[in-house]
């Protein structure tokens, strides 16, 4: 690691600490003495999400939050819960075996947590995540949402 001030590579590791998504290192140069911090970070492969026209996208997490958001409209879902299920799907998503996703599963996995949130915003979701083709379909969603 080099050191910011002399540019020399030697240099120590005084102290680690786990920060929030890395690892803290408090460092000093062996050289001139100064001290600095460095941050390790795990690099994960980037996800790729397969759209129903099966392009490929990047995973983009603000998409799951409009769409949760606009789901959740008048409906007493705090953004930390919002927040909280986006965070167990991406990390549902990350614990597969590929990093190729698609949307369908990203779906199941937004209403699985949902339905146990509000069955409104539930229902508001699925309407969009499903493109209901009729009324049967809503209604048979309704059905086993009643008879939880």
């Amino acid at each position: 690691m080099k050191c910011p001030k002399c540019q020399s590579e030697e240099s120590r590791v005084v102290d680690s600490r786990q920060a929030e998504d890395a690892i803290r290192r408090r460092r000093v140069c062996e050289q001139c003495g100064f001290r600095f911090t460095t941050f390790e970070r795990i690099e994960e492969m980037p996800l790729l999400v397969i759209k129903k026209d099966d392009k490929r996208e990047p995973f983009d997490r603000d998409k799951i939050i409009n769409g949760l958001v606009r789901s959740a409209y008048k409906r007493p879902v705090s953004s930390e819960k919002i927040e909280s299920i986006v965070s167990n799907v991406e990390q549902k998503i990350r614990h597969l075996d590929t990093n190729e996703i698609p949307t369908e599963k990203i779906g199941q996995f937004v209403m699985e947590q949902l339905a146990e949130v509000d069955d409104i915003t539930y229902i508001r979701f699925a309407s969009v995540y499903r493109s209901f083709k009729d009324v049967s379909e809503l209604e048979e969603l309704l059905k086993n949402i009643t008879n939880k």
